[in-house]
């Protein structure tokens, strides 16, 4: 059964969405997002996948209160991305109460950094970002495009002992127009034992049932929730 994860992006505090990484193009959908946590939490939700939008592109940390409220307050399990750029932003994620650490540009930018957390951390704590368009890694809350692809970006790190990846294509994020399949294939054809975590374009509950009938493990969402495109109680019953 594919897992269900919701996003939460926070901007200045607050529960937002952006569409295509666009910071000008933000929308609010809640001034508490432990407010939106405990809904989550209530329709039986476990996971929670919180970014850190302001830190991604300070390349610092910025909402680490609002991790820890939302840790000390629910019982989620959070995987926290977005501005994790040093070994002190490591710790203050994981002190405010992470579960999971998701790292994107700094698995582009300083190789070794990211591969001594893999080894510190391991594989279940540590998660990679591979955040693409046009099937190009891009970083810094998608502000910067380089010129790395996806597939040898996710091989160098599974030879590192990576196994859970968060892609998302961003050409879809926050655009509801549908998730990218055949990107996600493509990937699971190339490591069939990788768990991926779809990310951007989740539509429709359909949406969902269409990954996991490709076979994909976990399916973040967001805007299809916040949007009414997907209900809670249709997760609830997942």
């Amino acid at each position: 059964m594919i897992e269900i994860i919701p996003a939460i992006d926070i901007i200045d505090g607050k529960c937002v969405r952006l569409s295509q990484g666009d910071y000008n193009a933000k929308k609010v959908y809640n001034e508490d997002p432990l407010e939106v946590a405990k809904m989550f939490e209530g329709a039986g939700i476990r996971r929670l996948h919180l970014v850190d939008l302001d830190g991604a592109k300070a390349k610092r940390v910025v909402n680490q209160a609002v991790l820890k409220k939302i840790a000390s307050n629910t019982s989620l399990v959070i995987d926290f991305g977005g501005g994790v750029q040093s070994d002190s932003d490591l710790d203050i994620v994981f002190e405010s109460g992470a579960s999971m650490v998701t790292g994107g540009s700094i698995a582009v930018r300083d190789r070794d950094l990211f591969t001594s957390w893999i080894e510190k951390y391991g594989s279940e704590k540590i998660i990679l970002g591979a955040d693409c368009k046009d099937g190009k890694i891009a970083v810094s809350g998608w502000q910067e495009s380089t010129s790395v692809d996806i597939i040898p970006f996710i091989k160098d790190y599974k030879t590192e002992g990576i196994n859970k990846v968060v892609c998302t294509d961003i050409s879809k994020d926050g655009m509801l127009q549908g998730p990218s399949i055949d990107l996600y294939k493509e990937i699971l054809k190339s490591f069939p034992d990788l768990y991926l975590i779809a990310s951007g374009g989740v539509s429709s509950f359909q949406d969902i049932l269409d990954l996991e009938r490709e076979g994909v493990p976990a399916v973040i969402l967001g805007k299809a929730i916040y949007e009414e495109r997907v209900t809670l109680d249709e997760l609830s019953r997942k």
